[in-house]
């Protein structure tokens, strides 16, 4: 399982998905979604995205806007599931408090 810093199923994402096939009309179908779920204009070129642990391409977002990637580097991490502060994380908290798979991803 490719576990992202946050305790998302990278395996599982969509933009992963699109970028390992390069299936252009499933990064139309995520850059729509997205731009929706955030309110701002997402193209389907942004759409490439290898993992947020790993070499690779990443998302404009995983790669420099992901206040909880950025602070797990920092920190030496490799998921927030090590960092003693997880549970009173207000950076994680949000994401979390929605998905119950990323929790027990992290805890593992």
């Amino acid at each position: 399982m490719n576990i992202a810093y946050c305790g998302l199923d990278c395996d599982a994402c969509e933009a992963r998905l699109a970028t390992i096939r390069n299936d252009d009309e499933l990064r139309r179908k995520v850059a729509e979604k997205w731009s929706a779920l955030n309110g701002v204009p997402i193209t389907p070129e942004q759409i490439n995205c290898t993992g947020c642990r790993g070499e690779g391409v990443k998302t404009v977002y995983c790669e420099r806007l992901c206040h909880i990637r950025q602070c797990a580097m920092q920190k030496g991490n490799e998921t927030c599931g090590q960092c003693p502060a997880l549970d009173a994380c207000e950076k994680i908290a949000p994401l979390l408090q929605n998905n119950e798979e990323a929790r027990r991803n992290l805890k593992r």
